[in-house]
């Protein structure tokens, strides 16, 4: 199997109303596997440029960012793709309603939504350390590399 260069995403810790904002990035909701949104970097573009692009694109939002929370790191095994995902603590920059007839352009987020603390028990996410570290008071946080998940 060639090695593969791993790619770099950015990726928002939403919190509005204490309510986490997270997406299905899965075209046709395959999957429902719910993430911070965000997406690959571009090269040429700073990671504060490259994260407020890729909420626009997946939510229709417009945020403020905050400092680095977490460095997750994934992989596949099978292919050799590697992600590392830095987190950013973000803000909303204006009002927080999601429009209901918004789409993604990529089409990649099939829905997005708000969840409470209490409702990532009722669905899946990923990273596991999610809730820890955007409802935590910690700065900076790193999760060892795992597997993807199919």
């Amino acid at each position: 199997m060639a090695k593969l260069q791993p790619r770099i995403a950015v990726r928002a810790l939403i919190l509005h109303q204490d309510r986490l904002l997270l997406v299905n990035a899965y075209p046709g909701a395959r999957l429902d596997l719910w993430c911070a949104p965000g997406g690959g970097c571009e090269a040429g573009q700073s990671l504060p440029e490259n994260l407020a692009r890729e909420v626009m694109e997946e939510t229709g939002l417009a945020i403020a960012i905050g400092p680095p929370a977490l460095v997750n790191e994934f992989h596949d095994p099978k292919t050799g793709f590697h992600q590392i995902d830095l987190f950013f603590r973000c803000t909303l920059a204006a009002a927080a309603d999601l429009d209901d007839t918004w789409e993604d352009p990529e089409g990649v987020v099939t829905d997005r939504q708000f969840f409470s603390r209490a409702d990532l028990a009722r669905i899946r996410y990923k990273p596991d350390s999610l809730p820890d570290v955007a409802w935590g008071r910690q700065t900076a946080h790193y999760d060892p590399l795992e597997a993807i998940l199919k």
